[in-house]
């Protein structure tokens, strides 16, 4: 199997599907909105965290509330066209290549120059 340079390597590399509505979210459900891209920050990638969301607060004897998880699913929720701005690979996939032609081109003409000019 071969791997471009950008994908990311095992286990970052599996998909993650939105978590459904509820009306008690869980952490794990906020994780699973963030790394399934609903909060247009990050890609769609499962992210492998050494402790999952809300480990700290339960260490601390304040496990978040189904309410805060709530309110955190809601306000880190992202529109449509931030979700699709936050796609690396998607409408921009041209960029690169155009960039590197762009400098190949650039490299010819003023070699080509100097040549005709020597």
């Amino acid at each position: 199997m071969t791997f471009r340079s950008e994908d990311p390597p095992p286990p970052g590399n599996l998909r993650v599907d939105p978590p459904p509505a509820s009306d008690r979210p869980t952490t794990a459900m906020l994780k699973a909105d963030i790394d399934s891209g609903a909060t247009g920050d990050r890609i769609a990638h499962y992210d492998p965290g050494m402790a999952q969301l809300g480990t700290c607060d339960e260490a601390g004897g304040t496990p978040p509330t189904p309410e805060r998880v709530a309110l955190a699913r809601a306000t880190e929720a992202a529109p449509a066209g931030a979700r699709k701005a936050a796609d690396p690979h998607g409408r921009r996939g041209w960029v690169m290549p155009a960039f590197a032609g762009f400098i190949a081109l650039t490299m010819a003409v003023i070699g080509g120059a100097l040549w005709f000019v020597r």
